[in-house]
Order: structure tokens, then sequence, then C-alpha cells
């Protein structure tokens, strides 16, 4: 009997394996996988709308007028890094047309300005900075130009070419590339008709290991809205691009936000919000920076919902976070790391439930609670209808957060799932939700109890789970 348990088990391990190859589910690329294990980062808005207190600038706003103090790159990534942020993407050049660094395709850029004698480069002490304290990168680079005289013309789309190649080859790997859909008038009064599947090519070509983010990606998706949030609880990683269009020819918001189930391509959604009302710097907003318990909302329902989360926290007139917005970065990234710190499932013993006639569970690579993302464990539904996972704590614990990560390099899989714990002799279901992806936190009353149960309800084929966490936030 033994032996042909033993026979069954590595049967099952080989079984699962194939399986696990042949699945034809959409699933990320290299870059993409790197991408989702960023999670957090920070946003720069910056530039001459910082002194001009606008948000759209009008592009004729004179090079001088840029002029920041005190600027200090260097305390824009201690603050990231306390925060809990991984990286750090700036506005490189908005749609004012302003570069942030000494552009050779433009005359509006910050070699024209006063500001370090016309010899300073923002991205350059940035790009430095983020390295030594060892943040990822990327840039936000405007299509829309409301200052270049070429704007609207057939020229123009070869001076982006220009421009985008020169920023991606002068400051090391970059993590993401953020394109927005904003297209408006130039200076001849013109809209431009832009090439983004040659921009695309060039970007792919000089920074494969950076994803591109617009509304139809390729490489992460918008998530419709400007709060932050994924608003259901259902993220799906996949999204139909067909027949849709960057900016006002997007799929509709709330496809953006849950993506679809059956979507042909793997564009995965960020969510985008500000620190404060605006994405600029305005003193009248010093009163209304987002507190940290505010940000763990948004954090907790983006991330928690299997997005990224890009926090914009834009410098201030002096080329500083401002002190009110450090203040709570700083709290929130300690709130973050507190709550996180401790994962009472590392370790601990795994239990398989042996039901007559059931299915033997399967194991493939790595256990559910090995702390390692790189391994993963298959999950097999028995002839009861369920995918269960247990664990035993060995004493009764106080938690009140579930933390499930799919093992996305095979495809998003989990369609609803329950998580139960023993009262007595009996299951007690506690919370349920829909998909999981890339990361799912499961928020419910505080608990106390010794034993853990997990069941996937429905997938789209067998799951395959990283890491089942758990947590008292």
């Amino acid at each position: 009997m033994r032996e042909l348990f033993c026979i069954l088990l590595i049967f099952s391990f080989l079984t699962a394996k194939l399986d696990a190859q042949k699945s034809r589910l959409p699933h990320p690329t290299a870059a993409q996988l790197a991408w989702h294990e960023t999670e957090f980062y920070l946003f720069f808005h910056f530039g001459p709308n910082t002194f001009s207190n606008l948000e759209w600038g009008h592009g004729n706003e004179t090079e001088d007028s840029f002029y920041p103090t005190a600027l200090d790159c260097e305390q824009w990534c201690r603050i990231a890094k306390q925060a809990g942020a991984k990286g750090v993407i700036i506005t490189a050049k908005h749609h004012d047309g302003f570069c942030l660094w000494p552009s050779q395709y433009s005359k509006h850029t910050v070699r024209e300005s006063k500001w370090r004698d016309g010899k300073g480069d923002v991205l350059r002490e940035l790009a430095d900075a983020a390295r030594k304290h060892g943040l990822k990168l990327g840039f936000y680079l405007s299509p829309w130009d409301r200052n270049h005289p070429q704007y609207g013309t057939p020229e123009y789309n070869d001076i982006y070419a220009n421009t985008l190649t020169e920023l991606l080859t002068s400051y090391g790997e970059l993590f993401e590339i953020w394109w927005d859909g904003a297209n408006g008038e130039g200076p001849n009064g013109k809209k431009q008709v832009y090439d983004f599947h040659r921009f695309e090519k060039i970007a792919a070509k000089l920074q494969p290991n950076a994803v591109i983010f617009s509304d139809i990606g390729p490489g992460c998706r918008w998530a419709g809205n400007e709060q932050g949030l994924i608003l259901t609880e259902t993220n799906w990683c996949t999204l139909d691009t067909a027949g849709f269009q960057r900016g006002a020819g997007g799929p509709p918001q709330d496809t953006l936000n849950q993506g679809n189930i059956n979507g042909a391509h793997w564009i995965p959604a960020e969510c985008d919000v500000s620190i404060r009302p605006g994405w600029f710097y305005h003193a009248e907003e010093d009163e209304k920076v987002k507190t940290p318990d505010q940000l763990m909302d948004i954090y907790l329902h983006s991330v928690g919902r299997g997005a990224n989360l890009i926090l914009n926290v834009p410098p201030d007139r002096r080329g500083l976070i401002h002190e009110r917005d450090s203040a709570s970065l700083v709290e929130f990234g300690r709130k973050l790391k507190e709550g996180f710190d401790e994962n009472l499932l590392h370790g601990r013993k795994r239990e398989f439930i042996y039901r007559p006639c059931a299915f033997v569970p399967r194991r493939l690579i790595g256990d559910v609670n090995d702390g390692d993302l790189s391994t993963f464990e298959r999950v097999s539904f028995d002839r009861f209808g369920g995918a269960v996972v247990n664990f035993d704590l060995r004493r009764k614990k106080s938690f009140n957060s579930v933390v499930l990560r799919e093992f996305i390099a095979e495809g998003q899989r989990v369609k609803s799932f329950k998580i139960e714990v023993k009262k007595g002799k009996k299951w007690q279901e506690v919370a349920n939700s829909t998909t999981i992806g890339a990361r799912k936190i499961v928020s419910f009353p505080t608990v106390k109890a010794r034993r853990l149960r997990v069941t996937i309800l429905q997938s789209r084929e067998e799951p395959l789970l990283s890491e089942i966490e758990l947590y008292r936030i």
C-alpha cells in the first residue's frame, strides 16, 4: 500500500509539472514579473507647474521660472525607502514640454534656465540617488508637447522618437516607462497623430526590462481612476485591447479596473493617486496631505487587490518633499512594516485533509508557506468540489488578515475562494472573495484560533498557489 501511495505521489508530481507547462492562459513576461514584485513606488510630478501653481502648463512658461533653491533627490529617495516604496518615477517632460534634462531635441530645458547655471540635470541627480538607495527608476515622457514648434506635424514623431531614445540610453536601466493619453493642441493649434507602435519598438529594444504604462499597456494598464483603488474584489491581470486606443479611445473605466477574465493579453492594473488633491505642488494644499491611515487604506485596495500602486508625492519649490508629506509617508511606512512584519504561518505545520476516496493532494516544487515566491504548490480539487489548504498554528493566535499569492508565472487562475477558522469542532467562515492574482490581502474582524483553512471554490485551471500568509495588522 505504501509503495502504491509513493507511485501515485510521483505520478501526480510529474502530471502537475506537465499540466503547468501545457497551460495556455496568458502569463507575464520576465519584465512584468519583476514589475509585479515592485508593488509600490512613488511618482514625482515636478517642473514649471511647481512654480506657476498650475496642473497643466501652457508651454509658454519661461525656462527661468524653473528654479528649485535646494533640490535634493537623495532626500526624495530616503523618504521613498522609509515609506516602503521600491521605485521612483519622475515627469521627465510633462505637457508643457519642459525637459528636466538638457535634451538636444528641445530648446525648452534646464539648459536654458538659470538653475545650476544651465548645467543641471534633474534626471541625472535622481538616477544617481535611486541607485544609491536601491530603488528602481522610471520615466514619464509626455507625448503631448505644448511648446515644441513641430508638434502637430509628421516631423514631431521623429523628434519624440529621438527624445525617447536619448532618455532611454542615458540613465541606466529603467523598470517602467509612463505614457498617458493626453493629446491636445500644440503652439501651432494642431494635434499630433502619435506613432505609438514605433515608440513601443524603441522602448522594447533599448529598455527590454521596462514595462510600458498606458490605458492599453502593453506592459501595464491604468486602473480607470485616480483614486488609487481597485473598486471591487475582482481584478484580472488580462485585458482585451483590440479596437481600443490610448486616451479617449481606451476601454471603459470599469473594464480597466477589473480587467477581462478571458482577456487575450497579460496587462495588469496600476493604481495611480496623489498624496495631495493635485499632482503638482501647491502650497495651499499643505493641510490636505493624505494621512497614514488613508494611505494604508489605499494600499489595501490596490496592492491588496493584485495591482501595483504608484503614489504621487510632488516636490515643492525648494526641490524637497514637504515636511507634511514626509511625516505622513514615514508613518505609513512604519505601519506597513509593522503590519506585515510577522507572518504567523511561516514555517508552521502544513496539513492535508485526507477524505475517503479523495484524490491524493499534489505538491510541486515548494510549499505555500516557505516564503519563496519562486516556488508554488498545486492544490487539487477533490470530488467534494474544493481545493483545500489547512494550517495548524500549534496554539491559538489572534489574526485578522490573510495574504494569498498565485504563481502568476503560469497565469491567473483562481475565480473565488473562502477563508475559515476552526471553532471547537466546526469550521467558521471569516471571509470570502474572488480573484487572487499577484497578491490578495483579505482582512476581517480579529479572531483567535489555532487552525486556518483556505478553500479555492472556483478556478479556470487547477490552482497554483505560491504563498499563503497570516497577519495581525
